[in-house]
């Protein structure tokens, strides 16, 4: 994904910008973001899991 930087001269031109911008990418292009997107919140999932304790359940008869 190529960053790039828009000045905007009002507060309704920022409401807009994202809506602009996201009408103009094709549909394949929103796909591609939203996987990357996905992708990045799983490895933060995965990243939570490995620092966490397992929990242990114990049955106990009586």
């Amino acid at each position: 994904m190529e960053k790039t930087v828009t000045i905007l001269h009002s507060f309704e031109e920022a409401e807009e910008a994202p809506r602009n911008y996201y009408r103009s990418l094709t549909p394949l292009e929103r796909l591609q973001i939203l996987l990357e997107l996905n992708r990045r919140w799983r490895e933060g999932i995965d990243a939570d899991l490995s620092t966490r304790h397992e929990r242990v359940y114990r049955m106990i008869k009586h």
